[in-house]
């Protein structure tokens, strides 16, 4: 677990965003979203250094946080340097995730547990950021990056599929825990968004699944990231909420 700083102008008066994964697709979005919106930043990254540094390079005042979130020593390490370095965390959002792709009589245990794992970091990433800030001054934001395909299910995706549902239900039962605390949960549920996860696919299903989307494309990690910042500035009313942004291939 390492990190590292970038600019200084003003950083300890601004608030701080922690983003996983942040070094590439809707995470890298998000970093630079929030930071426009005036936000200190922490881009998480667990072997994407190089795109990691670019992110940081883009905005000024963020640093760097490896850490591979399946290990708890790495975890706190991880909110250790954070609070050494900013001592707040005012907004916490959880996107860092893997997929693993096989049917169900394929995959190995192996590969299961590596995705069970990633939702095992989610929470208690989020456990130690609550009781360490965000409990103790009494507000924060906490956004889970979930799927569409946690709702409506994807061949050869279920330890995927699994993760992304339980992210929705964490959210939901969070925010009942923290009731009266004043710190607001929600889910955004990307649909099919134009990342190198499915840039790998080929063009004719690429083509397939645009035309299964209402807006007849994929979405940008921009877009993603809008609704993300919604939540993070604005959006003080929401709470408990799975938010969908999928050009209406899914209503909820």
């Amino acid at each position: 677990m390492s990190h590292s700083r970038s600019g200084s102008t003003d950083s300890e008066s601004r608030p701080v965003a922690i983003v996983t994964g942040g070094g590439t697709g809707i995470g890298a979005a998000c970093c630079e979203a929030l930071f426009r919106e005036g936000f200190r930043v922490g881009v998480h990254y667990r072997r994407s250094e190089a795109q990691a540094k670019e992110v940081l390079s883009r905005i000024e005042g963020g640093f760097l946080l490896k850490a591979d979130l399946a290990v708890v020593d790495d975890v706190e390490a991880m909110v250790k340097s954070i609070k050494e370095m900013t001592g707040r965390v005012d907004v916490l959002v959880n996107n860092a995730g893997v997929s693993v792709n096989n049917d169900i009589n394929s995959m190995k245990i192996e590969e299961f547990d590596l995705q069970r794992s990633m939702l095992r970091g989610t929470w208690y990433l989020t456990k130690r950021i609550l009781r360490l800030f965000m409990l103790r001054t009494g507000s924060g934001r906490i956004i889970n990056i979930s799927s569409v395909v946690g709702h409506t299910g994807n061949k050869w995706q279920i330890p995927y599929t699994m993760e992304k549902a339980a992210l929705d239900a964490f959210t939901k039962s969070l925010t009942k825990e923290l009731q009266g605390r004043n710190i607001l949960v929600n889910s955004v549920a990307p649909g099919f968004i134009d990342t190198a996860m499915t840039t790998d696919l080929s063009d004719d299903v690429r083509q397939g699944i645009s035309e299964n989307i209402p807006l007849g494309r994929m979405g940008r990690p921009e877009e993603v990231a809008d609704v993300v910042t919604f939540l993070a500035c604005r959006g003080a009313y929401i709470t408990g909420s799975v938010i969908h942004v999928n050009g209406g291939l899914y209503g909820g």
